[in-house]
C-alpha cells in the first residue's frame, strides 16, 4: 500500500503522524511511505531520518495526497486540504466531526473513508488513540491555567499552590476521565485545593481512593457545579461523550457568578466545548475574556509539546496504521470491531451513530 504523511497545516500544530521507526517497519513489509518535506520538523525529526528509514520525501502536500491510498494525519483536514482529498481514499486522523459539520459535508461529498482516532475502541471498550493526548491535555490544562492566573496574563494574580500563610488556589475539574484525572494529579501535586466532579460514581469512588487528601470528589449536577464555580480560581472542562458534542455545563449566567480574573480551560473544545461561552482559539492567540473570566480554548493543546505528543500519539495509532496497510481498512475493521468503531464516514454517508446524532443527519 502507498501511505502518505502530509505536513500538518493547522495553526501552531507541531505534531507529525508517523515517526521514522514506523516508516522503517512499513517499508520493510513492502509498503511505500511518502512523507512531505519538513513534516517532522516541529517534533525534532529531520527529513534525512525518514529517508534513512526507507521513506520518500516529496516537496508539497499535493505530492502526498494525490498518490496515497492511505493518508495518516494528526489533525482534521483544513479547508486548504479539502480539494486534495480523493474519492476512495482512506484518511486516518482526529476528525471531531461533531463540532465540524462543514468538514463532515466535505468528507462526504468527496467520497473519502474517514476513520477517526477519537472513536476507535480497544477490547476493553476504551479509546486508545485518544488516551495519550487526553493525558497530555489534562496535564497541560493545569500548566496553562496556572500561567493565565498570573496578573500580567489578566488572571487573579494567584500562585496555584499558595505559600505558607497564604491559601492555595481552588481548582474545579468538570469530568473525571483521563483528562480530569491527569489534571487533578498535577494540580494536587502543586498544592492546589482540587474539586473533581463527575456523574460516574464508580469512577469517583476509585479516584477518591487513589488521590491525595487535597482532592475532593463531588457528584456533578447543575447545583453542585454552580456552587463549585463560585469558589473556583481555575476551572478545567474535561467532559467527553465519544463522537458527540460536549454538553454545556457552564452557562453565561454561571460565568457572572465566578471571580473576576478566574481562568477557564476548556479541553472539551475539540468537541464543541463544555461552556456556553467557549469558542476555539489557537496557541498564537489562546485566550479571551468573557464576564471577567479568562477563557483558554485551544483546540490542539498537545500540539504545543510536539515532540512528546508525536511519540505518544504514534505509539497508540501505529497498530491501526499497520493493520490497514496490511489488509486494507475493510478487512482490518472486520478483524477488529474496535477499529470499525472508528469509521465515521464512508461512501458519502455517516457511519457512526454518535456523529449522526450530533450532526442531526
Amino acid at each position: 500500500m502507498l501511505i502518505g504523511v502530509p505536513k500538518e497545516v493547522k495553526s501552531d500544530e507541531y505534531r507529525v503522524a508517523m515517526i521514522p521507526a514506523e516508516v522503517e517497519f512499513l517499508t520493510r513489509h513492502g509498503h511505500r511511505v511518502v512523507v512531505q518535506a519538513q513534516a517532522g520538523m516541529g517534533s525534532g525529526i529531520e527529513d534525512s531520518q525518514y529517508r534513512e528509514a526507507g521513506g520518500e520525501i516529496v516537496p508539497a502536500a499535493e505530492n502526498v495526497w494525490r498518490q496515497a491510498e492511505l493518508i495518516v494525519k494528526v489533525k482534521e483536514p483544513q479547508p486548504a486540504e479539502y480539494p486534495l482529498m480523493l474519492s476512495g481514499q482512506t484518511v486516518l486522523t482526529y476528525f471531531h466531526f461533531a463540532a465540524a459539520p462543514q468538514l463532515a459535508m466535505e468528507c462526504m461529498s468527496r467520497g473519502i473513508t474517514a476513520i477517526a482516532y477519537e472513536t476507535i475502541r480497544d477490547k476493553r471498550g476504551l479509546l486508545p488513540c485518544l488516551t495519550p493526548m487526553s493525558e497530555i491535555a489534562g496535564k497541560m490544562s493545569i500548566q496553562e491555567g496556572a500561567k493565565y492566573l498570573e496578573k500580567p496574563m489578566m488572571g487573579r494574580g494567584i500562585l496555584l499552590g499558595g505559600v505558607p500563610g497564604v491559601a492555595p488556589a481552588n481548582v474545579v475539574i468538570l469530568g473525571a476521565g483521563i483528562v480530569g484525572q491527569n489534571a487533578a494529579k498535577v494540580a494536587a501535586g502543586l498544592g492546589a485545593r482540587v474539586t473533581l466532579m463527575d456523574i460516574n460514581l464508580d469512577r469517583l469512588r476509585y479516584l477518591s481512593d487513589v488521590s491525595p487528601a487535597n482532592v475532593t470528589t463531588v457528584y456533578s449536577d447543575a447545583q453542585t457545579v454552580r456552587e463549585a464555580l463560585v469558589h473556583a480560581d481555575l476551572v478545567v472542562g474535561a467532559v467527553l461523550i465519544p463522537g458527540d458534542r460536549a454538553p454545556h455545563l457552564v452557562s453565561r449566567e454561571d460565568l457572572k457568578r465566578m471571580k473576576n480574573g478566574s481562568v477557564l480551560v476548556d479541553v472539551a473544545i475539540d468537541q464543541g466545548g463544555c461552556t456556553e461561552a467557549s469558542r476555539p482559539t489557537t496557541h498564537h492567540e489562546p485566550t479571551y475574556i468573557v464576564d471577567g473570566v479568562v477563557h483558554y480554548c485551544v483546540t490542539n493543546m498537545p500540539g504545543a509539546v510536539g515532540r512528546t505528543s508525536t511519540f505518544a500519539l504514534c505509539n497508540a495509532t501505529f497498530p491501526y496504521v499497520a493493520a490497514i496497510a496490511q489488509y486494507g481498512w475493510e478487512k482490518a475493521a472486520g478483524n477488529d470491531p474496535g477499529l470499525l468503531d472508528g469509521l465515521n464516514i464512508h461512501a458519502g454517508k455517516i457511519t457512526n451513530a454518535a456523529v449522526e446524532k450530533a450532526l442531526k443527519r
